[in-house]
């Protein structure tokens, strides 16, 4: 299959090691994508709620596509979010075309593009209240499995898909306010700092809107996840969009549960992989 050549490309909210990831269509769409950067901004493994128990076949393969994107060329720019906030302890790390950093700045094109994930703006990840999160994440995987199971049965007699939880993300006003009140939240202070554009995940609600206030204008962009929206953010001839994953326009191949071998890039990636291991370890031992 002949890939389709990108500028730019932001993929976030991936939640590798849950039961809601949707890794194979990932992985198909990753496949089909030759960009010449790759940013991934934050939560593409749930640290939070990994285990060695759980993490499919397809769910490393999307890791060995990320791996073959930095050893073809591809500028690959990891940026931290709250889910695998424990990368944070090496911000900054910089090695061939790879870098991994909590926020980054672009000019592209004479437009300068901030990128970071959010959640600093989201107080439910922080503190206490991060216990809650947890457990709301957990509760949040149980209804990802009863809506796939519901959408198998649908399929099966010509239904079409629906999302459990993306219906109550719409119908709570609580939730709205919410993800309005992240949106111009993030707006306003890249207006401060007069970007024309800013990038964030996090919230996994995709977006491309113009915000404008007394003191200017920026263009704030969102790229979705890959649980609910299967989005990214593409970015070519001069524009951006967001690209929604289409079963029926790519069809996915399923990958069978044979454990694929990493072309691991150098030691020290294979280190941060194998971090999320030794996490895993002391969560279960606090």
């Amino acid at each position: 299959m002949k890939r389709r050549a990108i500028d730019i490309v932001v993929i976030s909210d991936v939640h590798l090691g849950t039961f809601g990831c949707h890794a194979n269509e990932l992985l198909t769409y990753l496949q089909s994508i030759s960009p010449q950067i790759l940013i991934l901004n934050g939560d593409i493994v749930d640290g939070w709620q990994f285990s060695k128990r759980y993490f499919p076949s397809s769910h490393l393969l999307v890791i060995k596509e990320i791996l073959n994107f930095i050893t073809n060329g591809t500028r690959v720019i990891y940026i931290t979010g709250n889910l695998d906030e424990m990368l944070r302890l090496y911000s900054g790390l910089s090695m061939g075309s790879f870098i991994l950093a909590d926020k980054f700045l672009l000019e592209i094109d004479g437009k300068s593009i901030w990128v970071f994930h959010g959640d600093v703006f989201d107080n439910s990840t922080k503190g206490s209240a991060k216990i809650l999160a947890k457990l709301g994440g957990k509760g949040y995987d149980l209804l990802i499995l009863l809506n796939r199971f519901v959408n198998f049965v649908s399929k099966s007699f010509g239904g079409e898909k629906i999302s459990f939880s993306k219906k109550v993300k719409n119908s709570v006003k609580k939730a709205l306010a919410f993800i309005n009140n992240f949106e111009n939240t993030v707006a306003e202070i890249a207006i401060e700092k007069k970007y024309d554009y800013v990038i964030c995940g996090h919230i996994h609600h995709p977006e491309k809107r113009v915000i404008e206030t007394e003191k200017g204008k920026v263009t704030y962009l969102n790229s979705g996840d890959w649980i609910e929206n299967l989005s990214a953010l593409e970015y070519t001839n001069k524009e951006w969009n967001i690209y929604y994953y289409n079963e029926k326009q790519q069809p996915v191949r399923v990958i069978h549960d044979v454990m694929p071998e990493l072309n691991v890039v150098s030691e020290e990636i294979n280190y941060y992989i194998n971090s999320l291991m030794v996490y895993d370890e002391m969560r279960n031992f606090i």
